[in-house]
């Protein structure tokens, strides 16, 4: 088996052993980011919505950077609502903040009941950079 390029953002490599999954892993010249959350350093949800959406935001930018990446590199995402009807305005709201100017990327919206006790994630695939290029140049396949 080909050994995974996991990518560990600073400071939160404990919790993503003792959750045994791997938060990012590059590959074909993408980066394919596991779904970030609102938690605080210990893992626990923020309990204020849109302080949890910029955190989900700030871990997923946290990421993409320990990958030489920004969201502008993002080209498809998916967030996960818990209540859409209730919950989705105040997440709506704070996306702009993040989300940088059009063209943007793809998006699925997915509403759900349950997810561990946050209220919001988002999943991303980003293209890595110089990726591109490489593929035009048939060094990556």
């Amino acid at each position: 088996m080909t050994q995974r390029d996991v990518v560990f953002p600073p400071g939160r490599q404990a919790l993503y052993e003792k959750n045994r999954y791997s938060p990012a892993i590059r590959s074909n010249g993408f980066l394919f980011v596991s779904g970030q959350v609102g938690s605080r350093p210990d893992g626990s949800p923020e309990p204020d919505l849109e302080a949890q959406v910029r955190l989900a935001f700030g871990n997923l930018n946290a990421i993409l950077a320990a990958a030489n990446c920004t969201f502008d590199d993002v080209v498809d995402v998916t967030v996960f609502i818990v209540d859409p009807e209730l919950n989705f305005e105040t997440v709506w709201k704070v996306v702009p903040e993040y989300w940088g100017s059009a063209p943007h990327p793809t998006l699925t919206g997915i509403g759900v009941t349950w997810l561990y006790g946050f209220q919001f994630e988002i999943k991303v695939v980003a293209r890595l950079p110089g990726s591109c290029e490489a593929h035009a140049r048939g060094l990556v396949k």
